[in-house]
């Protein structure tokens, strides 16, 4: 009976150390869990922010609007140019 009783408190021992090294185990897997997560949104925004993260639709749209910027530039520097001819041949 005693020889009983000690080898239940063994196993009650056995099962706590156990328990004890899942917890732990389950500790470590959610903190790198979170690590990740943290990584990712980390990537997420860099890639934001250098522009990786577009998709050719919105690369598109982008390089579109630079285009019409550049043919706006293009309309003003020769309607200036244009007024400094005026301009020119008056003083002459």
């Amino acid at each position: 009976m005693e020889e009983e009783k000690v080898n239940l408190r063994l196993d009650a021992d056995v099962q706590k150390l156990e328990a004890e090294r899942l917890r732990k185990g389950k500790d470590k897997a959610e903190e790198d869990l979170d690590s990740l997560k943290t990584d990712y949104k980390k990537l997420r925004l860099s890639m934001r922010t250098a522009g990786l993260g577009k998709t050719s639709e919105q690369w598109h749209e982008q390089i579109q609007e630079e285009k019409n910027m550049d043919d706006r530039w293009e309309m003003k520097f020769q309607e200036k140019s244009k007024f400094c001819d005026r301009i020119e041949s008056k003083l002459k």
